[in-house]
């Protein structure tokens, strides 16, 4: 497909953005639109997964039957397939006269079924009998019905997590993901971002009559660089807020910076995934846990050195000899007041204060290996304790600040509350 066809499918449907990684997913939707295959969009919520269902319907030739997008998350268990394959009267109680379901109405056009990974597992069941035989039956019913529907699924969550945790059947994810697309978050798409807050910025312009919204240069860079969590929709959310709250109608970083919650701007990744904190990392920031991986990390280093300085000790002399001088600078702060040395002899390991075997003359011992002087209990490491050093940072917070604890706080990066409990931990109530 050629550049100017993929530009001809974003001005028809109102896509914004050069990304490569977007214009190859149109790529795909146009490819696989005019075939009956079922597709499978992932990406993260508000990412635009549903233009991309409407570019499938509207490019297949199935354009002219009709198009139904349903949230599989916002149907209750208990009516899903009801709304789904329709259900006699008296079915359950309320069914008061027979109605078709969106399988039914939807016969020779596409349904789109977003959030997918959020279906029961028994109208799973009844979806995958649809996608493998064009069949199902309505509630209360025991009359098979035939359908031709074409299925657009899409999903914000890993499916293959859903299977090995049972919650989704394995047979029915390969059956949808037949041709698999995957739309990329907006915080991925570089220079797009800026195109599209413009856009959302000029629509609010036309709609409440007012001039459009510009950004200074640190204003686009420090929009770029934001996270976007809830993707497209939030960059809208956030052009509007700022068109209708600011009189200015240009604006630099600092200006921007209270639209942006800086909780979202940091590009580190998660320390410990998405799930609820354990109990070894309970009541830790994602400061203190950084601050904690580091010490280990330091810690785990200067260990792998001393064991790799003992195995190297324990070799013939002149093998250890060699293996040192050439790896001496490992070494340098696991026995920070030794040396290596070379020289003939049995002497390969000599601390660098003075040695008073040294000069003396050749014994009758010379041949045999002399004997290694252990170092390692006098080598002192820094405490690594967290909660020493955090005990420290306080005090040193008060000091800074008078013991005006809100100031302390704030210089902290933790709440008042958070500081008044840490002193009462650490009994420095009365400081």
């Amino acid at each position: 497909m050629t550049t100017q066809e993929i530009q001809s499918i974003k001005l028809r449907f109102g896509i914004i953005g050069n990304a490569p990684a977007l214009n190859y997913a149109i790529q795909v939707a146009a490819q696989v639109a005019p075939t009956d295959m079922t597709v499978l969009i992932t990406g993260e919520s508000g990412s635009g997964k549903e233009s991309f269902s409407k570019i499938i319907h509207a490019l297949s030739p199935r354009k002219h039957g009709q198009f139904i997008a349903i949230n599989c998350g916002a149907i209750p268990e208990g009516t899903i397939d009801s709304e789904l394959f329709g259900h006699e009267k008296g079915s359950f109680t309320g069914a008061n006269e027979a109605r078709k379901g969106y399988f039914e109405v939807t016969n020779g056009g596409t349904i789109f079924l977003d959030e997918i990974g959020e279906m029961p597992l028994g109208t799973q069941a009844r979806l995958l009998r649809v996608l493998e035989n064009g069949e199902f039956i309505r509630v209360g019913s025991s009359k098979v019905q035939k359908t031709d529907v074409r299925v657009v699924a899409a999903t914000n969550v890993n499916l293959l997590d859903r299977v090995q945790a049972g919650t989704f059947r394995e047979d029915l994810y390969y059956r949808l993901n037949t041709v698999p697309i995957t739309v990329p978050p907006l915080r991925d798409r570089g220079e797009d971002i800026y195109l599209l807050f413009r856009k959302f910025a000029s629509d609010s312009a036309e709609r409440y009559r007012s001039r459009p919204i510009t950004l200074l240069p640190d204003a686009v860079q420090a929009l770029t660089r934001f996270r976007f969590p809830g993707n497209i929709r939030q960059l809208k959310n956030i052009a509007e807020q700022i068109s209708v709250l600011e009189t200015e109608r240009e604006l630099d970083a600092r200006r921007l910076a209270p639209y942006l919650p800086q909780d979202q701007v940091s590009r580190l990744p998660m320390l410990l995934g998405q799930g609820a904190p354990d109990s070894a990392t309970a009541g830790y920031s994602e400061r203190d846990l950084l601050y904690k991986i580091l010490f280990d990390m330091r810690r785990d280093m200067t260990d792998l050195k001393k064991m790799v300085l003992e195995l190297a000790t324990g070799q013939r002399p002149h093998e250890a000899q060699e293996l040192l001088r050439q790896n001496s600078h490992l070494f340098n702060n696991t026995a920070p007041s030794g040396t290596f040395e070379g020289g003939q002899g049995s002497e390969y390991f000599l601390p660098a204060a003075p040695n008073p075997y040294k000069n003396e003359p050749a014994s009758e011992y010379d041949d045999e290996e002399a004997p290694v002087e252990d170092i390692s209990h006098e080598t002192e490491e820094e405490t690594l304790s967290l909660d020493v050093k955090e005990r420290e940072m306080i005090l040193k917070a008060l000091k800074k600040h008078n013991n005006k604890r809100k100031y302390a706080a704030h210089d902290l990066g933790i709440s008042e509350r958070t500081l008044y409990r840490k002193l009462k931990q650490y009994d420095l109530e009365q400081v």
